[in-house]
């Protein structure tokens, strides 16, 4: 079984934050779908995630393309893992099944904590998780480095 770990992102912007996750997914053996809410920002993600440093390539690609299947990152609005994510990255506001949680490796919530409907969307994801039984963390960056500030469920 799985859990959930909610990063309240308020140093480094999504575009920052995605990359050092993604890599550490990638390292644990876990192939990746990053789940969004608007297919315009995956395009913006998506180019931002192919500017990385030569040293940091990311091997990723958009759904909706003929080698889903292929891509250890997968960008999608979707449910469905095509490329047999063990680990679903949810971003804006994605939605994530206590399901999930159970199925997969990890599930990781990344919100901008300078927003407020996200952090209020992250609450309710947390409460609905936890609620039904899922493992939870939550980790915040506000003093400068990743500090788990919160633990439920498991």
């Amino acid at each position: 079984m799985g859990a959930a770990y909610f990063y309240h992102l308020t140093r480094n912007p999504l575009e920052a934050t995605l990359p050092v996750l993604l890599t550490k997914a990638l390292g644990a053996g876990w192939r990746v779908a990053v789940r969004g809410s608007d297919p315009g920002r995956l395009v913006w993600l998506d180019e931002k995630l192919w500017l990385g440093p030569d040293d940091g390539f990311l091997p990723h690609g958009l759904a909706g393309g003929a080698h889903d299947a292929d891509q250890p990152v997968l960008l999608t609005t979707g449910a469905d893992a095509p490329n047999g994510a063990r680990c679903v990255m949810s971003v804006d506001g994605a939605a994530v099944t206590p399901e999930e949680v159970a199925a997969l490796e990890r599930v990781c919530i990344l919100f901008d904590g300078t927003d407020p409907a996200a952090v209020e969307a992250a609450r309710g994801q947390w409460r609905a998780l936890t609620a039904a039984g899922c493992a939870a963390q939550y980790w915040s960056e506000e003093s400068g480095r990743w500090e788990k500030k919160a633990e439920a469920g498991g």
